[in-house]
């Protein structure tokens, strides 16, 4: 046996205190004997549970990703809208035009002014009869290709982007021109559908002033190319879920005419069906009131009285609908009713038409 003080107890105590400290938590207190605060370590634990609930709650709460609603109508709309800008805008600028739909996303609206790649310029158009509104924006390039083609710039260069500078009158002119001719093609895009007229409003250069949905409200973009030459730009169309509101059962089918919920083979098979259904008529030549007590009285041998004479119409009954009224009559061995009228489903009524 080594005594105390030996290399070999020195080892076993250095290993002991890093087995301790091994077991710890980091930066937690501990008693005298080395064991964690066991007071302390609840309080973190509960203060970490709380931090973990709040930050997942705001993280729902703030969360920038919007579910996108597919609308199969729409994307047609803007597959309509892609062919018919490119004959306007061919029309409009007199060169080889090419129009392509790039995607088509959802955002926030809050979330989709902040990523406006500026400079800009952004029309603010209404759909009168949804009565509400929509955005589109016309990046730099294609302003600035749009203005050096009608204006007669060279072929076959990138226009100059100058930073910093206003928008001019002419330019802020041709663009509107150009936004007027968009928005007549998308309500002609929308004609077949739902037919809208869209209205042009006003034009921003600042992304804050076009503000026509809160912040968190939810809005499909669009976004165009189009391509002039070697020139061109890009076009966004936003459009809030809010505004799509009143034609949204439209914007859902699959294609033009769809009624949801109904089966056009299945219903005229099933008319056809109905048409050779056999039914059971019953002929009601009387009927009486009587009391329970009256009834219970019968026994075989009574007879009951009826105020019905040979004359009298029979009402034939299929289920409680009276459906014909006529006279019994006899053909051969057999009893026969001739029909003198058709009742109405109502009350057994007359009708105007008799047979």
């Amino acid at each position: 046996m080594s005594e105390p003080g030996q290399p070999q107890d020195r080892d076993a105590a250095q290993v002991g205190e890093m087995a301790a400290e091994w077991e710890a938590p980091p930066d937690r207190p501990q008693r005298p004997g080395g064991s964690p605060d066991a007071t302390s370590r609840g309080g973190h634990a509960a203060g970490e549970d709380a931090d973990d609930e709040r930050r997942g709650l705001l993280a729902l709460v703030n969360s920038n990703d919007i579910t996108y609603e597919r609308l199969p109508m729409l994307e047609v709309v803007f597959d309509r809208l892609e062919r018919m800008l490119t004959t306007s805008v061919r029309n409009f600028t007199s060169e080889n035009v090419e129009v392509s739909l790039d995607n088509i996303t959802a955002q926030r609206f809050g979330d989709y002014l902040g990523s406006v790649s500026l400079p800009a310029m952004i029309a603010v158009f209404k759909a009168v009869e949804w009565d509400n509104f929509g955005l589109i924006t016309i990046d730099s390039q294609l302003i600035y290709s749009i203005v050096d083609v009608l204006l007669g710039g060279r072929r076959g260069g990138v226009p100059i982007r100058i930073e910093g500078r206003p928008y001019t009158t002419i330019e802020s002119s041709l663009t509107k021109r150009l936004v007027r001719l968009i928005l007549s093609d998308l309500s002609g895009a929308f004609q077949p559908i739902a037919p809208v007229q869209f209205r042009f409003e006003r034009m921003e250069t600042n992304p804050r002033f076009a503000a026509i949905a809160r912040p968190g409200n939810a809005c499909i973009i669009f976004r165009m190319r189009v391509e002039l030459e070697d020139r061109g730009g890009t076009i966004e169309f936003l459009i809030p879920y809010a505004t799509l509101e009143p034609a949204r059962d439209l914007l859902l089918q699959m294609f033009m005419g769809e009624k949801f919920g109904r089966d056009s083979i299945w219903e005229n098979h099933l008319a056809r069906e109905i048409w050779v259904t056999g039914v059971d008529l019953e002929a009601v030549l009387e009927q009486q009131m009587i009391s329970l007590r009256e009834a219970m009285a019968f026994e075989v041998g009574t007879v009951l009285r009826l105020d019905a004479g040979p004359d009298t119409a029979v009402v034939l009954r299929c289920g409680e609908v009276a459906m014909l009224r006529g006279r019994v009559g006899r053909i051969g061995e057999h009893l026969a009713i001739r029909v003198d009228e058709r009742l109405d489903r109502t009350g057994g009524g007359d009708a105007a038409d008799g047979a």
